[in-house]
């Protein structure tokens, strides 16, 4: 459980993001959040139940991809 006054939202939320860091690693490239969320530098996530979000970063107008 939370222990922040407003508590942070909880994983399942669309708000889960902004919930706070309890541990930091960005030489590793993660952080795990207060809600149990693990936050990826790439934007990707690992809810507590297993489920992975994929990568939602915007792409760079130099990283867009078009087809033909």
């Amino acid at each position: 459980m939370c222990p922040h006054q407003p508590p942070c939202p909880p994983a399942d939320s669309a708000g889960r993001e902004s919930a706070r860091r309890v541990a930091h690693h960005p030489e590793q490239g993660w952080s795990l959040l207060c809600n149990g969320v693990l936050l990826f530098e790439d934007t990707g996530e690992l809810l507590p139940d297993g489920r992975i979000i994929d990568p939602h970063r915007p792409l760079d107008g130099d990283q867009a991809v078009t087809t033909v």
